[in-house]
């Protein structure tokens, strides 16, 4: 999430998360903490609702470094 969402993704965004909710994995990748994912998504009780399905049961892998995956694997545009 580069912006805040609007109502109508906010909505989206809870309808894929209840969908998948106790009965599949989801990934989800972000530069972002998910402590900032709740002010992006919009600080309304869909964020709430959101972000609870998200957290609860989660794992937490943080992957943090100074050198980008790009420079550590050579790769170059």
């Amino acid at each position: 999430m580069l912006s805040p969402l609007e109502g109508i993704q906010e909505r989206d965004l809870l309808e894929i998360i209840e969908s998948r909710h106790q009965t599949a994995s989801t990934i989800f990748c972000s530069q972002f903490s998910p402590e900032g994912w709740y002010e992006r998504i919009g600080e309304s009780t869909l964020a709430d609702a959101i972000m609870d399905r998200i957290v609860h049961d989660s794992y937490t892998l943080f992957i943090d470094g100074q050198v980008s995956m790009r420079e550590r694997h050579g790769i170059t545009q």
